[in-house]
């Protein structure tokens, strides 16, 4: 399509896999990393062969900063941009302890991280698409625990910075409509990624059972959703929307306890 696209975290896992999946569709891409170059050098040598631009942007999404130094660079070199992925996001090492024991500079980590870098990149995305008349996309990766809950981690930063994502998809999305600018959102439940290796034979089961779909899921189950939602003339009266691909775990909130208490 030769699109310009941006994607925030991409240098492995989801962003990894949804930046290849642009440039097979013949888009030039931007990768975006804040600590795995290795990873970053890795997926942008894939796309090379693919025979479309790339270049890489190394940038703290939850730096104003960095972010601003990340777009006036991507425009440098591609002039505009036409869809921007805000993948970068994630749990940071959960703190031992409760809510009040909780650090509260955990807190504004997981925000930023998970919320407030997509305010920074949509920002300077919807200037230039509005500047040059580009009827672009946005597309937010949330997750499933915008919707569930996931406390016995000490996770619920994570989990309110992703349930305020989804309402600035829809808030941001309303705005700009007007402007031929499509933002929507995709929430994946657990997708087997480099991730997941952290976890054991027996978490792993256990994650398996409370999906009602009864498999994990993959990167492949996530890229076509973003590819269809960055394409005006197949999704274009979709709008503000949040899609859940996850097996269907997030449709009951309640499938946890009670497949964990066995009723």
């Amino acid at each position: 399509m030769n699109r310009n696209v941006l994607v925030t975290g991409s240098s492995r896992g989801i962003g990894a896999a949804i930046a290849i999946a642009f440039a097979k569709e013949g888009d030039n891409v931007g990768i975006n990393y804040y600590s795995d170059e290795e990873g970053a050098l890795e997926t942008a040598e894939e796309i090379r062969k693919l025979g479309v631009k790339v270049n890489i942007y190394k940038a703290d999404v939850r730096s104003r900063a960095d972010v601003e130094k990340m777009f006036e660079a991507f425009f440098n070199d591609f002039q505009t941009i036409d869809v921007l992925v805000n993948n970068a996001g994630g749990g940071l090492k959960i703190p031992e302890g409760e809510f009040d024991d909780m650090p509260l500079d955990y807190w504004d980590s997981m925000i930023a991280l998970n919320l407030s870098a997509a305010a920074y990149c949509s920002h300077h995305a919807i200037k230039n698409m509005k500047a040059n008349n580009i009827k672009g996309s946005i597309i937010n990766i949330s997750s499933i625990h915008s919707a569930v809950t996931y406390v016995r981690r000490k996770a619920f930063p994570y989990c309110a910075a992703k349930g305020g994502l989804n309402m600035f998809t829809k808030t941001l999305a309303v705005e700009v409509a007007r402007y031929g600018i499509h933002v929507n959102a995709v929430a994946p439940g657990l997708i087997v990624t480099p991730v997941v290796k952290r976890y054991t034979p027996e978490e792993m089961e256990g994650f398996v059972r409370k999906i009602p779909a009864g498999v994990l899921g993959t990167v492949d189950d996530i890229t076509p959703m973003v590819l269809f939602l960055a394409d005006p003339k197949k999704s274009g009266f979709i709008v503000g929307q949040t899609i859940f691909i996850d097996g269907g775990q997030s449709i009951d909130g309640t499938i946890d306890r009670m497949l964990d208490q066995k009723l």
